[in-house]
């Protein structure tokens, strides 16, 4: 009886390099798509233009993220070199859109099918992927007035 978000991309979303940005990389086991399935409701796919100017990471010092147990290291214009002030997200304009509902109700029985699972999980990546390539050309400068 409750929406529940997803970030299916995981660590890897958010550690991308900024030339990188806003190309979705692989999504998980799919287990959101499982859960979806089992309970028989929809899969709201999102797609977000902004987040992604917020830490534009340009470099990611894996000796380091190692050592210190980390998914990564990120560099950034402002981190480390301004030290915990670094951490501060840059401010940057974001667009959101709510996509159409993907119907599921019609496949709970195929909730434990990995074929029907993957190939649901690459429609709602391909959703997702087609309309932050549509929002990125109306959008305006990301750090702009």
């Amino acid at each position: 009886g409750e929406l529940v978000g997803v970030f299916p991309e995981g660590f890897k979303g958010i550690g991308k390099l900024y030339a990188d940005r806003y190309k979705l990389q692989r999504f998980g086991r799919g287990g959101f798509v499982s859960a979806a399935l089992r309970t028989g409701t929809p899969i709201v796919p999102v797609a977000i233009v902004g987040a992604e100017e917020t830490y534009p990471m340009l470099a990611d010092i894996k000796p380091l993220a190692r050592l210190l147990k980390l998914p990564y290291f990120p560099v950034t214009p402002t981190f480390p070199w301004l030290g915990p002030l670094g951490m501060v997200p840059l401010p940057s304009k974001w667009l959101i859109e709510f996509c159409p509902p993907i119907p599921t109700d019609h496949l709970t029985d195929s909730a434990d099918d990995p074929l029907v699972v993957f190939n649901l999980a690459d429609q709602v990546r391909e959703t997702i992927q087609q309309t932050l390539h549509q929002l990125l050309e109306r959008r305006p400068d990301p750090f702009g007035p």
